[in-house]
C-alpha cells in the first residue's frame, strides 16, 4: 500500500455588488437604474526559490459568453528585485491604457459618458511587467501580433511613475497600437503628466497625443483635476478635459465633471455630474456639433 499526500492551497474570494442610477447618454435607454456583481477567486504561494505565483480569476455579471465564463484571468510570477512579471489570459490592459487619465477623481473622470482618450492595445494574452528602483517605477506591455497576417507586429509600450520630490508624481507612456492587434492603421502613443499634494488636496494635469496612420485621425487630451479629501472616508473632486480631433469636419470635445465619494465600513455611495459639449464616442473618434449632454451617475457599492 502507498500512502499520497495531496495538498491544498486556500483560495481567498472576495468579492462585491453595486446599485446605479444614471442619466444623460451614460444612462440605459428607457430604465437608469443597473446593478453590477463580481466575485474574485485568488490564490497562490512561494515557490523553493523563493518567488512567488498569485492567480486570480474574476466572475462578474459580464461573464456567461461561449469562451468567457471567468474573464480579467491573470497568472502574476514575482521575482523579488526582478520585478513582476504578469500574465493576462483575459480582459488585460497594457500601459497606454493604465495611464489614459491619472488625474485625481474621488469617482469617474470629467469625460465619463463620453469619448475616451486613447487607450492603446488591450488583448488578452498578453505580458504585463513591472518593478521599482528607488524613486522610479517602470512598467512594460507586450501583445503577440500573432496572426494569419504577417504585415501584423506586436504592440508593446513602457511608461514610468517617478516619486523623486516630495509630494510631486511625474509619469509618462509611450507605445504603438498595432491597429489592436488588427489590420488597421497604427497608433502611435505619448502621453506626460504630473500629480502635486499638499495636505487633504491633489492638483493634476496631463497630455496625450495619439498619431494614426489613418488620414485625419489623430488626437490631442488634455485634462486636469484637483481632488480633496474631506475626511478620511469623503472625498470630492472637480476636472476638466479637451479631446481634440484633426479632422476638421468634426468639433472637439469638451468636458467639466465633479464628482464625490463616501465610504462607511464595506459600503460605498459615489456620484459624479459632467457636462459635456461636443459629446463624442468612441465608435467614431469624433464630436458631435448637436451632442452636447449633461450625465448624471450616482453609486451605491458593497464590497466583502
Amino acid at each position: 500500500a502507498s500512502l499520497v499526500s495531496v495538498s491544498a492551497q486556500a483560495v481567498d474570494i472576495s468579492g462585491g455588488s453595486s446599485l446605479t442610477f444614471a442619466s444623460g447618454n451614460d444612462g440605459v435607454a428607457g430604465n437608469p437604474w443597473s446593478m453590477n456583481d463580481s466575485l474574485t477567486f485568488s490564490w497562490g504561494g512561494e515557490l523553493d526559490n523563493g518567488m512567488t505565483v498569485d492567480m486570480s480569476f474574476l466572475l462578474d455579471n459580464s461573464d456567461g459568453a461561449a469562451g468567457a465564463i471567468f474573464d480579467n484571468r491573470s497568472l502574476a510570477i514575482g521575482m523579488g528585485d526582478a520585478g513582476t512579471l504578469t500574465f493576462w489570459g483575459a480582459a488585460g490592459s497594457g500601459v497606454v491604457g493604465s495611464f489614459d487619465d491619472r488625474t485625481p477623481n474621488a469617482y469617474e473622470e470629467s469625460w465619463n459618458g463620453a469619448d475616451s482618450p486613447n487607450a492603446g492595445h488591450s488583448a488578452g494574452n498578453m505580458f504585463y511587467y513591472t518593478n521599482s528602483f528607488d524613486a522610479a517605477t517602470v512598467h512594460a506591455s507586450f501583445a503577440h501580433g500573432g496572426s494569419a497576417d504577417a504585415s501584423i507586429d506586436s504592440s508593446t509600450e513602457l511608461g514610468v511613475v517617478i516619486n523623486a520630490i516630495d509630494n510631486l508624481e511625474l509619469y509618462g507612456a509611450v507605445g504603438t497600437d498595432k491597429g489592436n492587434l488588427t489590420a488597421t492603421a497604427d497608433v502611435d502613443n505619448t502621453i506626460m503628466g504630473a500629480k502635486f499634494t499638499m495636505g487633504a488636496a491633489t492638483v493634476g494635469v496631463q497630455v496625450n497625443e495619439a498619431d494614426s496612420g489613418t488620414a485625419n485621425a489623430d488626437e490631442e487630451f488634455v485634462a486636469w483635476s484637483i481632488s480633496y479629501a474631506v475626511s478620511e472616508d469623503m472625498s470630492v473632486s472637480f476636472g476638466q478635459s479637451e479631446l481634440s480631433y484633426e479632422n476638421p469636419a468634426t468639433a472637439d470635445q469638451e468636458a467639466t465633471g465633479i464628482s464625490a465619494s463616501y465610504t462607511m465600513g464595506s459600503m460605498t455611495l459615489a456620484g459624479v455630474l459632467n457636462d459635456i459639449t461636443n459629446q463624442g464616442a468612441a465608435a467614431t473618434g469624433a464630436g458631435n456639433t448637436t451632442s452636447n449632454n449633461e450625465t448624471f451617475e450616482i453609486n451605491l457599492s458593497f464590497a466583502f
